[in-house]
């Protein structure tokens, strides 16, 4: 499956209803395991519970597949007379998340996965542009659990107003300003966060709350654990949480009337997930942007050429010149001329395969210089001596 092509989420579907141990979770108990794999924190760093066994996802398709199994969850534990497709759909087009303009309703009549897909796709983006896109913190948006509180709260009601949603986002605004103000020093990470928090709030809601009206807002328990750790997430930007951020969480647990024991399970939780996946979260990396542009593009040419490798090893056999080049690049360095022809002769292979059209773009060049590092692990073992099977 990849979330990144057309049909996804039909096959996404099949594959979670052969899965019958979904049909009996309630989204209450799925929550800490969104929580485990970074989907409550905004930094998807796997599929939840390892529903659909792939590890050649990017972030952006790990969110995608999580957002998509929460609402089926949702939908599960609820009931009604639409499909789930239709269902979600109609959720998304009430809140005006995806407006659609004449021809896409003379199209898109039947609330298709295709609609969906699209749907989807822009809720999981901050930003479609590509090349700025490796140069921001996170790609995907950090408060996708409120689509799924919202969700449940269309199911239950059968219907939903932006007044909710605002209120929510409202919620957690407050609540992130307050645990931040409780820190004793203010690092450059937390004034990153209070941007992606606002870029990720689909109202900008003028009216400010306080913090007593933001604890009277919540309605659920689950909205509750989801405040009180985006609250902890929002105190672990530098790392640690000091004792007076402790203690402003232990108390904001407790007006939310969570147990003890939950509190200090979102404590512990943060403090493990954030140790974990230290390395591949950017608000918690030193990273400059350079670097940050070339691990990024790094991993993408990786995925892409992994995905097309049996397409682009029969291109390289039709093309003897750059075959004898790249397995030369594997022993010695090329002249620039060599590389050169290299890059000439790549850009006309990618141009057959349009996943890899990405180097069609400007600035696309740039990332030449990855394909060549990472094609010879394509190539038979004979041409690489030193290749060890991963």
């Amino acid at each position: 499956m990849n979330p990144s092509a057309s049909g996804w989420i039909k096959k996404l579907l099949l594959d979670l209803q052969k899965n019958q141990i979904l049909n009996s979770v309630h989204i209450n108990d799925l929550y800490f395991d969104l929580r485990g794999c970074g989907f409550i924190y905004g930094s998807n760093q796997a599929v939840v519970n390892d529903y659909v066994l792939n590890s050649d996802l990017t972030k952006e398709e790990y969110a995608k597949v999580n957002l998509l199994i929460s609402l089926f969850v949702a939908y599960n534990n609820a009931s009604g007379s639409e499909s789930f497709v239709e269902s979600v759909v109609n959720f998304y087009l009430a809140i005006s998340e995806h407006k659609t303009s004449f021809f896409d309703d003379i199209l898109n009549k039947k609330k298709s996965n295709i609609f969906l897909e699209r749907i989807i796709h822009k809720r999981t983006q901050l930003d479609d542009n590509f090349l700025t896109k490796n140069f921001n913190y996170f790609i995907t948006n950090a408060l996708l659990f409120v689509d799924v509180l919202a969700y449940i709260e269309y199911l239950r009601k059968g219907h939903i107003s932006e007044e909710y949603i605002k209120n929510l986002e409202a919620t957690i605004e407050t609540i992130v300003v307050d645990v931040l103000s409780s820190k004793k020093y203010k690092t450059k990470y937390d004034k990153s966060l209070i941007k992606l928090l606002e870029s990720s709030l689909r109202y900008q809601n003028t009216n400010a709350i306080s913090y007593d009206q933001a604890i009277n807002l919540t309605n659920s328990q689950l909205e509750a654990y989801y405040l009180l750790d985006i609250a902890c997430m929002a105190s672990w930007g530098d790392q640690k949480i000091d004792p007076n951020e402790k203690s402003f969480l232990k108390q904001l647990g407790k007006d939310l009337k969570i147990s003890p024991d939950k509190i200090n399970q979102s404590l512990s939780s943060v403090e493990y997930f954030y140790t974990i996946n230290k390395d591949n979260i950017a608000l918690l990396s030193s990273k400059n942007v350079v670097k940050s542009f070339y691990d990024n593009s790094s991993k993408m040419v990786t995925k892409l050429i992994s995905r097309n490798s049996k397409r682009l090893l029969n291109e390289l056999r039709e093309s003897k010149e750059l075959m004898l080049l790249l397995s030369k690049s594997t022993i010695k360095d090329l002249t620039i001329e060599e590389q050169k022809k290299v890059q000439d002769q790549l850009i006309d292979i990618f141009k057959s395969i349009p996943s890899l059209a990405i180097f069609m773009l400007p600035g696309g060049a740039l990332l030449l210089p990855l394909v060549i590092k990472f094609i010879p692990k394509l190539l038979p073992s004979a041409f690489d001596d030193n290749r060890v099977d991963e």
